[in-house]
């Protein structure tokens, strides 16, 4: 028997708890991980509290990635004792994920963890700095360098935002952080913010062209915030867009398009091939200042979970939260 937190669906309605199951609810997969630790990312919020139809197949073991060590392997790349991350693929959404203390997944899911990392520093990464780190990279394919301008980054006190702040930084752009949360303004600093700004700059609705202010953006917000990051994005700039915290529509004009010739990367996370989630965890270990990870990140037991589900859609988050499965 081991604990997991379980989503169901039936006549009596949608439901996630804390439950004591055992091997017959894991799904099929060549390998078997004893998961150490988990986080919450925005969309274990959605799952666990049912507030968008994320979970697709019933019951089902919440949460979107793990990192843990292989227990059984029937696939060669793996065996018992190796060190394993998962990100995606439809992990706590149609596949039971990590929210628990067993996962049995497809060998091809898995990534082999940096050795520089361990696997509870790989979930205060988890998805969402994973997902930064993609957003990144995808900067620096388009010529983005730290003297071509600013970066702007919004949603900054969330998962994505935090540690694509100090990424950034760590790489030496100058990161203009756009955030709700103005009181936060020394823990964004500290993380090498170089400028604030309110989110109420970006989140109404604003012209098809303002004034050329940031080379690059990290967008995980999306809505009127995308629109106005894109009017705001200078001549040949690049906006990497990965979220949708204020919702999904892109109220946008052609014109940043058209007359700077900006571009607009998605940012996918889930589907990504091995490869580029290899380079992803391999630049993650070699750029990302472990001790500022460390400064944003909070571990909570699994019970506790299901309340930070609920908190992180309620903006009540900071940087990132890593659940210890066993606790």
């Amino acid at each position: 028997m081991f604990k997991a937190i379980v989503i169901d669906k039936d006549a009596n309605g949608y439901s996630a708890a804390v439950k004591d199951v055992d091997d017959s609810t894991l799904p099929a997969g060549e390998v078997t991980v004893r998961v150490e630790y988990s986080t919450i990312n925005f969309k274990d919020g959605l799952a666990i509290t049912g507030r968008s139809p994320v979970v697709r197949k019933f019951p089902l073991h919440a949460g979107i990635d793990f990192a843990g060590v292989v227990e059984a392997s029937d696939d060669p790349r793996y065996k018992p004792g190796d060190r394993v991350v998962l990100n995606g693929w439809g992990v706590g959404e149609t596949h039971s994920g990590g929210l628990a203390q067993r996962a049995r997944v497809r060998a091809d899911w898995l990534v082999p963890l940096p050795e520089k990392l361990t696997t509870r520093q790989a979930m205060a990464i988890g998805t969402a700095g994973y997902t930064a780190m993609l957003c990144v990279l995808a900067l620096q394919r388009h010529g983005v360098k730290p003297d071509s301008g600013d970066v702007l980054v919004t949603g900054a006190n969330g998962g994505v935002g935090s540690v694509a702040i100090t990424l950034l930084a760590g790489l030496g752009y100058r990161v203009v952080a756009s955030t709700g949360r103005m009181a936060e303004a020394a823990f964004l600093t500290g993380l090498g913010a170089a400028e604030l700004i309110h989110r109420d700059e970006l989140s109404v609705p604003g012209k098809p062209l303002g004034k050329e202010r940031w080379a690059g953006v990290v967008d995980s917000v999306g809505s009127h915030t995308l629109a106005n990051a894109c009017a705001g994005t200078r001549y040949g700039g690049a906006v990497a867009a990965c979220g949708l915290a204020q919702g999904m529509e892109f109220p946008a004009s052609v014109a940043p398009f058209i007359l700077r010739g900006i571009t607009l990367y998605g940012i996918d996370s889930v589907m990504a091939p091995q490869a580029t989630r290899l380079r992803a965890w391999e630049c993650l270990a070699q750029h990302l200042d472990l001790r500022k990870l460390e400064s944003i990140t909070r571990e909570i037991p699994l019970a506790a979970a299901l309340q930070a589900g609920q908190d992180i859609l309620e903006g009540r988050v900071r940087g990132r939260v890593i659940v210890d499965v066993n606790a």
